[in-house]
Order: structure tokens, then sequence, then C-alpha cells
């Protein structure tokens, strides 16, 4: 869901002025009970095995081809699993709106009218007990060839994540395969009410929905002929739509498609629902557990968590909650506690961009992960595209060192534009240094973008769907990606040698962060000193060290795609105090390639390694 929220003043403060600090005390890594770092594949489930090129914009799903559960071959698999991924987000799996005829096996025909795209936005649930059948070779049992996936990919040794979209659903919800007992969102709701804390919607009583005014050029389909394309969809009363807008006729720019979820806040703001006691965000999930499970919360509460529940049933090992800020935080303790109680490890990933809210909804919501984008993904961006300095991530770092290990780390995912693209850095090869030091600054977890390892630009003009971004509503090819997947070969047969050389960097760099020890350890910018004392030290060059008791790391990396760096990097005398290293010469060598080994000397106490540093090049140098 593409959203632009604006950080709060406060936040920017709190983090510029911490860039300006030098911060020479050593701490101590969070305490987490990984040993090693995550690794997250993010897969467009739609997308990733489909070979069909056509790409015609507003294409069917027979002109330009669509990907299936089954393509995930055990091949397949096993070549995400050698990346150095331990987790797959199956993103767009819960059965959501498309404009394509099911009504053979029961499901209700979509209106383009309220359907954003053909092929229909994952984030526009329909049924959340069955998924997309788009994506099974038997739409009939589409269910069964998902929980067949689950089980590959766990034979693989690596874990599935899906999406849960609390905020809103589908304008049509429509749940066909409930279990039994289980009643349809807003099925008991009274519509006699603009607000009741028990109904699943919020309403505008004696008022009945209109369509947006199309404008922009944007007409449902690209204004192609359809029967349900007449401008109307049957909605009375009207329901408050996804974003908050409480407009009968919603905007074009609204999420129209979607109808929020009522999770007993008034319209005025009133939460009608306990309030969690002062200094809970110190307690475990078993005590909020606990807390919750005397209370009486409300219907769209119990609904959300028993369809957590279901899935985790179904050996779903965690999920990734869709604009989690937008909830209360209350509702994150009651459900994330309660699938927690069932499995202890599940890996749950909030959309959170509030950095003020950041630790409410780590230490009271209990989600384990969080986005890092306001703050290192956007800085990082910044530095790529030649607007921003390096300087700046050292404040981000000490304004989240309590909060590290919760910030998930990414360059890409469906929402943000392809490196490659023109419009965020116009070529892969400047992902490198970024992901370097993305991936091994903390101890939290890295995110990949299917498609990023090997350059894809996101260029097609898909539909509904616009350049920059790999469309998620529309039936579209991928194209770099299609010569890696090598019509189901799986092998990069069709990949250009530039695309195998990045994927190679991607495989050794992700494969060095799930096995290094050091970056579940202690972490030190050296990045200030040298800035400081290295005359030919840039902005543009980023430096800092990661150690645990077995493995000392050095990392740095260039972010400048026009000059070579010859230069001393220095280490403090901190660090090398702490490494209890004595004067004289250690070998350190390169842990991406292998091929490059240096001199770390020691001496008065202050290390010192002669670099070689070329444009867009990194070392992660490990001292022998």
């Amino acid at each position: 869901m593409k959203k632009s929220f604006v950080v709060s003043i406060i936040s920017l403060f709190v983090i510029f002025v911490a860039c300006n600090q030098q911060n020479k005390e050593i701490k101590e890594p969070m305490k987490t009970e990984k040993n090693h770092k995550e690794v997250v594949y993010q897969v467009f489930t739609r997308l990733f095995g489909n070979t069909n090129t056509t790409n015609k914009p507003w294409g069917t799903i027979e002109e330009n081809g669509v990907g299936k559960f089954n393509d995930f071959t055990d091949k397949a698999l096993q070549e995400i699993k050698d990346l150095g991924v331990t987790y797959i987000w199956y993103t767009g799996v819960p059965h959501h709106d498309v404009i394509r005829d099911y009504t053979a096996i029961g499901i209700s025909n979509d209106d383009p009218d309220v359907v954003k795209g053909r092929a229909g936005s994952p984030y526009a649930v329909k049924d959340y007990y069955n998924v997309n059948p788009d994506l099974a070779v038997d739409p009939s049992k589409r269910l069964e060839e998902f929980e067949a996936l689950i089980g590959r990919t766990h034979n693989a040794g690596m874990k599935v994540i899906i999406d849960i979209v609390p905020n809103h659903v589908a304008r049509n919800y429509e749940g066909k395969t409930n279990p039994e007992g289980v009643q349809d969102f807003g099925a008991t709701d009274n519509k006699t009410k603009q607000y009741d804390v028990n109904n699943n919607f919020y309403y505008n009583p004696g008022e009945a929905f209109q369509v947006p005014e199309w404008r922009d050029g944007y007409l449902p389909l690209g204004g192609e002929n359809h029967p349900l394309a007449d401008g109307k969809f049957d909605e009375n009363p009207a329901k408050w739509t996804g974003n908050g807008s409480r407009l009968s006729k919603p905007d074009v720019n609204d999420w129209y498609e979607t109808v929020k979820i009522n999770y007993g806040v008034s319209p005025d703001g009133k939460k009608d629902f306990d309030e969690l006691p002062a200094g809970f965000d110190n307690e475990d999930y078993k005590a909020h557990f606990d807390f919750w499970k005397d209370k009486t919360v409300p219907s769209s509460w119990v609904k959300f968590k028993d369809i957590a529940l279901y899935w985790t049933a179904k050996g779903v090992d965690g999920f990734r909650y869709d604009m989690a800020e937008m909830v209360p935080v209350e509702f994150w303790s009651y459900m994330n506690s309660a699938i927690k109680m069932v499995n202890p490890d599940a890996f749950l990933l909030a959309e959170v961009y509030n950095p003020d809210m950041y630790r409410a909804y780590i230490h009271l919501g209990k989600m384990d992960y969080l986005y890092d984008k306001v703050a290192l993904y956007d800085t990082i961006k910044n530095i790529m595209q030649g607007h921003g300095w390096t300087d700046h991530i050292v404040g981000i770092q000490d304004y989240k060192a309590d909060i590290e290990h919760n910030m998930l780390h990414f360059l890409e995912n469906h929402d943000e534009q392809r490196i490659a693209s023109p419009d965020f850095a116009g070529t892969a090869e400047k992902g490198k240094p970024a992901m370097v030091i993305s991936a091994t600054i903390s101890t939290s977890p890295t995110m990949i973008y299917f498609g990023q390892e090997v350059g894809e630009p996101g260029a097609e003009n898909a539909g509904f769907g616009s350049p920059t971004r790999t469309s998620i509503f529309d039936y579209v090819g991928v194209p770099t990606f299609q010569r890696w997947v090598n019509n189901h070969n799986f092998d990069g047969g069709l990949s250009t040698d530039n695309e195998k050389e990045l994927r190679d960097f991607y495989k050794r760099l992700l494969n060095f962060t799930i096995n290094s020890e050091a970056l579940m350890g202690n972490y030190a910018e050296i990045h200030t000193y040298n800035r400081q004392n290295v005359a030919n030290y840039s902005r543009k060059i980023f430096s800092f060290v990661r150690w645990s008791e077995n493995e000392k790391l050095i990392v740095i990396s260039n972010f400048d795609d026009l000059v070579n760096y010859d230069l001393d990097l220095q280490i403090p005398s901190e660090i090398i105090k702490y490494w209890k290293l004595k004067d004289g010469n250690y070998t350190v060598k390169d842990q991406l390639y292998g091929e490059t080994s240096k001199n770390l000397v020691v001496k008065n106490g202050i290390g010192s390694i002669n670099i070689q540093l070329d444009t867009l090049s990194s070392y992660i140098f490990k001292v022998e």
C-alpha cells in the first residue's frame, strides 16, 4: 500500500542533531535470542514464475500471463535458499479482488469501479480464509496448492511469511470459505449507526457510496468496455474508506477500493477498550496474553486474531502487517501475544513510518521488526542519488541504538522504486555499497525484493502501475528476472554477464551475513574519526567495525561513482583497546571476494590499513 506520511519535525531534529555528535562509547549489542542474521526474500507471487514477455498495458491474464504457486519448484526454492535467504515473504497470497471470471467455482465477479488495476491490489483482501485463484493451476484447489508450497518451502530450509492487512479490507469483502462459526466482516454490524464498538466498519447512515470521479487520465481498466464498469457500486450506507476518508464519494487518490476496519476507536478518537498498564512495555508476550485473556475486546480484534491463528495452523511462520500504525497499538499487543503463544518464533514485521512510534509498536505492540524506512532507507537513497552525505548515517544509528535489532533493512520493496530505475539511481551498481552497509551495520534482518539481485529497473508501462516500481496491480512480466528464470530452469541461462555478476555479489554478501558471528555482536562507527583525521576520507565513504568474541570485522564502502580513493583507514585507539591488539602487524582479508589481503598496522595504539577504494566498491575485512 503506497503512502506519503510526513515525519514529525521533532523526529527529524533528534536524528540530525545526533548526526553531528561523536559518541566514542563502546556499546554492548542488544540482547537477542537470535544467533545469526535473517534474510527475507520478498517475492511478488503472481510475477515470480511468469515467463510471458508480452507486457501489453492493461493486458489480460491470457495476454500477459501470470505466475503460479507451482512455479516455485524445488529447484527454484533451492536457488533462493542458496542466495542466502532464510525467509520468503510471499506477497499477494490472500484472496484479493481480481478482474477475472471465477463464478464457475463460486467466486463472485469483482467490480472494476472499486478495483485498482486488472490483476487487483493485494491489499484489497476479499477473503482472508482463502488465496488468490489466479495463483493456482486448478483454482478450485487453490488452498491445497498453497499449502503444498508451504511444505516445499519448509523442505528447502526456509520459512514462510504472508501479508495480513488489518487496517482495511476490500470494499466487497465476501468470505466464501470461512471455517465453521466464522462470520464475515460486517455481518452483524448495526448499519444505522456511524460507530459502534463492535461494528467492523464505520458508516455514513442515509448516504449511499458513490464511485470516485475519474480524472488525470485514469479510467477503470484503462477505459475498456466492461459490463460492471458503469460508474456504480452498490453500497448503502456508505462505509469509510481504508485511508480514513469519511466521504461517501471518496477521491480518486483515496484508497477507494478498500474500507476501514473499526477497532473500537470512536470518530472523535475515544478508545472503547482497555489500555495497557504503565510499564507494560517491559513485559513479555506471555504477560500481554494474560492481560487480554479475561478482557472484552472489539469484534474486529477477535476476527483478525482468528485469521492469524488460522494461517499459523497451516504452517505460515510469520506475517508482514500493512500500515500497522493506522491500527491501535493495544490491538497489536492482543494479536501478537496470541500468535506468540502458539508459535514463539513467529516473525512479525510491521510497516510503521513514524519514528516517534517505533518503540511503542515494538515494546507495547510486541512487533519483532519494523521497516527502517524513515531514517536509514531514506538517507541511503539520498546518498546514492548524490543528495546526501554518509555523515548522516552516524546519528541515525545512534538514535536507534536501543532498537537496532528490530529495524529491518531494505533497499527495495514493492512500494519503493527499483534501484536501477532512472528516478532512483539509474544503475544497479550504485546499490552495491548501499547494500553492504544496509546488510552489515546492525543485527537486524535484511530484506531484498525479487529482481533486485539481477538489477531489475521496473521500466514497464503495465497499466494501472507506473514505471520505476514493478506493478503490483497488473498482469505483467519482469524482464530482467525472467532472464534469470530462463523458462523455469532458474539458472540465469538468459541473464547478461552484468546480471550474473550482480547476483553473484548479492549471493556472496547475503551468505556472509547469515554466517557471521560478528554481525550479531558489537558495532562502532569509525567514520567520524576518519572524517576528522584522514585527509582524503570523503563524505561519500562510510566505515564501521563489528565484532564478537571470535570475529573482528572492518567494513568500508565507497558511494562515489566517479572517484577512486587511496587512503589509510584509521582504527581508533578505543577499538584497538577493546580488541586487545598490541602494536604490530595483523593480516586482514576481504570476506566478499577473498582476493584482497591487507596489513592492519597497529602503532602507538592506533590501527591503520592502506586501502585502494574503487568507485562503488566495498570491503568487509576480517582480522585474521
